[in-house]
């Protein structure tokens, strides 16, 4: 009798997959309870600490130990990165005071008083992007025709870049943040990225426009330290923060109303007074960016018992930051009259997603008209069944086909 040899278990490799688009990974259970745990990045392999729960992931955030630079040789990438991604950033992979200073260039382009001058135009396309969805027989992939199209045409306006690019920029967004893309597909998308941004940004140095392209080189030259590089890095950063991210929640926002119709009808009963709550419980609920906040510790730093050592890297779990029973009762309800300002789907600290009064605007618009132009809408096949970019940087799904009654 000969005895049997067991095979090593493999290890479980991060990210790890949602039980379903609004429920956390079953692992953060666990993970939950002990505050730090050590995982193992699915694509680089580099072992890394993970953090949970809403305090100890906002006071990280605010610590200035911890790093956002690309620069370390354990800067959490979830994916073996190209030479260029540990240099070619912008402010959001930068610590302070450079940070500062970079995002001082742009600041005043994304104020809540600037962004609500964009009422009207955002508005109009919302309706126009509505309109070309009910010329069309359903269903229809809401995500595509509409969630990708509506925030890629804002940014575009805003940039100055041509709305014909529109499929372009969506593409090489997915091949550089989709999760699946192999790494010649990322590396050429980084490539033919850079080369376009860099062609608008020559064009702008002769001839500049009214577009926020326009004015990162003027506050650039103001600053007296322009290069042609950090122009480049600057808007690349805002033309890829500008649509995926949004686009996603676009999606799942609509998704999550549509498989919870007792809280969609409290929606269009009062929209004028829940909107704005209920966009904050839907960040809350959905957190497209769980697993997009990496850093790297400069000193030891000492969380929930467990002690980071110097130059190891982290993630900071926004998930589970949001689904912290102490902060928000019966988390894993949606309840859209209890959505505060208290949800981190938008980072926290200095590093706040500059953009976030931008897409706070764009979600509020689209969710108080989409239904109401469209009362019958629901998804045609059940959540279950449509794909999601699991892994992903910015988390989000492949298509929304969704019906209504014609």
């Amino acid at each position: 009798m000969t005895d049997t040899v067991q095979e090593p278990v493999a290890e479980e490799t991060f990210p790890y997959s949602r039980q379903c688009p609004f429920t956390p990974p079953e692992q953060y259970r666990e993970m939950v309870e002990k505050g730090v745990t050590q995982v193992t990045l699915a694509q680089s392999g580099l072992r890394v600490w993970a953090v949970t729960g809403y305090e100890n992931i906002r006071r990280l955030l605010t610590d200035p130990r911890a790093s956002a630079s690309r620069k370390h040789d354990n800067f959490p990438f979830y994916f073996v990165p190209p030479p260029q991604a540990r240099t070619e950033t912008s402010f959001i992979g930068y610590d302070p005071p450079e940070h500062g200073r970079a995002r001082q260039k742009v600041a005043a382009a994304f104020t809540y008083q600037r962004v609500q001058k964009l009422l009207p135009r955002i508005q109009q396309l919302v309706d126009e992007h509505i309109d070309r969805l009910l010329a069309l027989p359903p269903p229809v992939d809401f995500h595509r025709l509409f969630s990708l199209s509506l925030p890629t045409t804002v940014i575009c306006e805003m940039l100055g870049m041509p709305q014909g690019d529109h499929d372009f920029i969506i593409e090489h967004s997915n091949n550089m943040f989709g999760g699946h893309s192999t790494p010649q597909q990322r590396q050429d998308a980084i490539v033919e990225v850079n080369a376009y941004v860099e062609r608008l940004v020559a064009e702008r140095e002769k001839k500049p426009g009214d577009d926020l392209a326009s004015t990162v080189i003027e506050q650039f030259r103001k600053a007296g330290d322009y290069t042609r590089r950090d122009a480049v890095n600057m808007i690349r950063m805002l033309m890829n923060g500008g649509h995926e991210t949004t686009a996603s929640m676009l999606s799942l926002g609509t998704a999550c109303l549509l498989e919870n119709p007792d809280q969609l009808a409290e929606l269009l009963a009062s929209p004028e007074t829940l909107i704005e709550p209920a966009t904050e419980e839907l960040l809350r609920m959905v957190t497209i960016g769980d697993i997009g906040v990496p850093r790297v510790a400069l000193e030891d730093i000492e969380i929930a018992g467990t002690v980071i050592p110097a130059g190891d890297g982290i993630l900071c779990l926004l998930l589970t930051a949001n689904r912290d029973e102490e902060i928000f009762p019966d988390p894993e309800r949606l309840v859209l009259s209890r959505g505060s300002r208290k949800q981190v789907g938008f980072g926290h600290g200095a590093h706040l997603c500059i953009g976030a009064e931008l897409a706070r605007l764009e979600m509020r618009v689209v969710w108080t008209t989409l239904f109401r132009r469209i009362p019958t809408l629901r998804l045609d096949r059940p959540l279950e069944d449509i794909p999601r970019k699991e892994g992903a940087i910015v988390y989000g799904v492949h298509e929304l086909p969704v019906t209504w009654e014609v």
